[in-house]
């Protein structure tokens, strides 16, 4: 399916990592559920993927028909449901995930200032912006350096002494 840049995006971070099985599983319920997907009888051209074992994101191209309240409130149910299946936490926003080499790695912000100020995140280390709001921003501002990223907002005043 083809979406339009402008298209929508939700990213629901997991704290912790799926296996591939459960990551499959997780790919088909989303996949049934952005099937049936409506807002006000309408339905959404939607669509949904699982990166990297631990990144849950919904796309919806409002071209042809927007999300409405009830149906975002549709989604959130789903990813609830989700949430107690796997006994993961979609909705903890000071879980902040970082690449290690080919790892892909979350730790509560605490943790996330710390490892800045040891040296194991700096500047260039590769963050996720879960805050991206559309297709073309999921493409290009949502794996990013640190310095790139809102994560300087709050973290900034470290990288100067790494």
């Amino acid at each position: 399916m083809q979406f339009s840049k402008n298209s929508r995006v939700w990213i629901y971070q997991s704290d912790k990592e799926l296996t591939d099985s459960q990551t499959q599983q997780v790919q088909e319920q989303l996949n049934q559920f952005t099937q049936s997907w409506t807002a006000h009888n309408n339905e959404l051209k939607a669509g949904a993927a699982v990166k990297y074992n631990r990144f849950l994101i919904l796309v919806v191209d409002e071209s042809q028909a927007g999300a409405s309240g009830c149906s975002i409130d549709k989604s959130v149910r789903v990813m609830k449901e989700l949430e107690q299946q796997y006994n993961i936490n979609l909705f903890d926003r000071f879980n902040l995930a970082y690449r290690d080499g080919d790892n892909i790695l979350s730790v509560p912000r605490n943790e996330f200032e710390e490892l800045i100020k040891t040296g194991k995140i700096n500047a260039g280390t590769i963050v996720y912006n879960n805050l991206v709001q559309t297709l073309d921003e999921l493409q290009t501002k949502w794996e990013v350096p640190l310095q790139n990223s809102w994560h300087v907002q709050l973290f900034g005043n470290l990288l100067t002494t790494v």
